[in-house]
């Protein structure tokens, strides 16, 4: 039998070994991510020679990595600012419900050329508009989410943090972040999950009448698909397979297994989850050699973030002032919202006329449609599902895998499949986009259950037992209550993701073959194919209205529901 120093040495092997390999894989990208741009330019295809799959997996993987950095540092400031700030919350959620209804292409259509002209004659500039393109498929659910675990972290914990005077910035890192690791890992597998679903929108980027395609594995199947290589698409499909259960292994099981001791609970989990990776690097001594790193670093940090103050303890103004604050900020956010949308208005009038714009508002209302009807069918399915899934230990062993197998991979990868079985047997593009829909969102709602029910306490379910509850008033009166807030954030991030995926759902093509749907997504679509600005504006408006309109009316009374009625607290 090996003994303990021995299987520790064998673990700093394995460990720094794994970190050489990444940083040494970063710097063979790096020099060809800043390629300078050739006197023929940018192609607008890739080559689809089955050699340079890997090369272009690689690179995938790349930016999504990159893209998700980005996405947790948002999250994490963003998230902050809108919890602990009444009057920016009051700005920084509705914007949020806004930024999530903005489809991808419309924020490539706004921003791409800023990002070549601050990186001109470069590859850095398409880079970075890739990038960005990906942060806007991944940001907002985490965002909710890290918001809602702030907004429900438990009483005792917050008294606790009080009590021991601890500063924000430690409070930060010793409850907020901790309490809302959990969901957060799992909405950071549906946002890399999101990220794959638009990674051909994000590496084939029009701007004007060019098209430039970066070397990635969307691209390949973007070329592949145009000139009808069903094979090829093939084997771009199984490289994706390898590619999400090599990220399954070495990321998102680590890092779900050590999750576990952040669930507040009097009992250990029964059946701990396990991971080799993590076992291994449990095993080694990388965790001294980072606090002999990281310590100096933490003190200095907690030494300057006083000046924020201390948890609780912050200047209250009178309350006649502060209602005097609030009116003056509402009226001046008021104020803004209003000239913004008379000059929107103004701009509409004036280039395509008052009849484009209810064209427009008819074509959403049809995909509202679809999306409330998606919401509803995925809903019923996947939350009993989740439910049973997070709270079995041994059942979650199995099935977590497999979930996080089929919620990372790119759905619309298959879409040429499902075109060519659309026309064989001639089924109605507008019903089968809400397949489309479906396929890259419903992990939304699964993901946001299994992280809410993984959280319910081992004693809450243990009391049930003893009490002799039947199954239905178990599921009754702790299940569904318990999961109830995971499902409204799942709903949330669900239904705008859905208003996401109409842009790739509703028109469909596979070589000659195009398939089009009546719906908003269609019609950004087209007005971006055809270059037309105002139009693309008009589509993004019109889906923000009612994106935004949903959450106000639907989504923000359940989550009041679930903060007053059913918090874990």
């Amino acid at each position: 039998m090996m003994s303990a120093p021995h299987v520790g040495s064998f673990s700093d092997c394995l460990v720094v070994a794994g970190i050489l390999a990444v940083f040494g894989l970063v710097g063979w990208l790096l020099p060809s991510v800043g390629a300078p741009i050739g006197p023929d330019g940018m192609p607008s295809t890739v080559s689809t020679d089955l050699r340079n799959l890997p090369y272009y997996a690689l690179r995938s993987v790349f930016r999504m990595a990159i893209a998700l950095i980005f996405s947790l540092v948002f999250t994490f400031v963003y998230g902050l600012a809108a919890a602990r700030s009444k009057r920016l919350g009051k700005v920084l959620i509705p914007l949020l419900d806004i930024l999530q209804s903005v489809p991808i292409l419309g924020f490539l259509s706004a921003t791409v050329a800023i990002w070549l002209a601050l990186f001109p004659g470069s590859e850095l500039g398409v880079e970075a508009a890739s990038i960005f393109a990906i942060f806007t498929s991944q940001a907002w659910n985490m965002t909710f989410s890290f918001h809602r675990s702030l907004l429900s972290e438990p009483q005792e914990l917050d008294e606790a943090v009080r009590n021991l005077r601890l500063t924000r910035w430690q409070r930060f890192w010793t409850l907020d972040v901790p309490n809302s690791m959990i969901p957060l890992i799992w909405n950071m597998m549906m946002s890399v999950g999101g990220g794959w679903f638009f990674l051909t929108a994000s590496e084939v980027i029009s701007v004007g009448n060019r098209d430039y395609a970066l070397p990635g594995i969307g691209s390949f199947v973007a070329t592949a698909s145009a000139e009808e290589k069903p094979g090829k698409v093939a084997c771009a499909i199984v490289t994706m397979v390898l590619i999400v259960v090599v990220i399954d292994v070495l990321v998102w099981k680590p890092l779900t297994a050590w999750a576990e001791k952040f669930r507040i609970t009097n009992n250990a989990s029964e059946t701990p989850k396990k991971s080799a990776v993590l076992t291994v690097i449990r095993q080694s001594h990388i965790d001294k050699w980072i606090a002999t790193l990281l310590t100096p670093i933490k003190d200095g940090l907690d030494r300057v973030m006083r000046v924020f103050g201390r948890t609780g303890a912050r200047w209250t103004a009178p309350a006649k002032r502060r209602r005097t604050g609030d009116l003056v900020f509402d009226v001046a956010v008021g104020a803004i919202v209003v000239f913004g949308a008379y000059q929107l208005l103004s701009s509409i009038a004036q280039k395509t006329g008052f009849d484009e714009l209810g064209h427009a508002f008819g074509l959403g209302f049809i995909t509202f449609l679809r999306v409330l009807l998606l919401t509803i069918v995925c809903s019923v399915i996947w939350v009993p599902i989740g439910a049973i899934v997070g709270m079995n230990p041994r059942i979650s062993r199995f099935a977590e895998p497999l979930v996080q197998v089929l919620s990372s991979f790119p759905a619309n990868f298959i879409f040429p499949f499902i075109t060519m079985w659309f026309v064989a047997w001639n089924i109605d593009i507008n019903w089968g986009s809400i397949l489309l829909m479906a396929l890259g969102t419903q992990w939304y709602i699964l993901f946001n259950v299994i992280a809410g029910a993984s959280a319910i306490p081992n004693d809450l379910l243990e009391m049930t037992h003893n009490m002799g509850l039947s199954t239905w008033m178990r599921w009754k009166k702790l299940i569904l209550p318990s999961v109830f807030g995971s499902w409204v954030t799942g709903g949330i991030t669900a239904a705008g993701g859905a208003w996401n995926a109409s842009i790739v759902s509703e028109v469909v093509s596979y070589g000659r073959h195009t398939l089009t749907a009546d719906g908003i997504g269609a019609y950004i679509t087209q007005a971006t194919a055809e270059n037309n600005g105002m139009k693309v504006l008009i589509g993004v408006v019109v889906m923000a209205v009612f994106v935004v309109g949903a959450n106000r009316l639907f989504w923000t009374p359940l989550e009041n529901l679930a903060d007053t009625r059913f918090a874990l607290n």
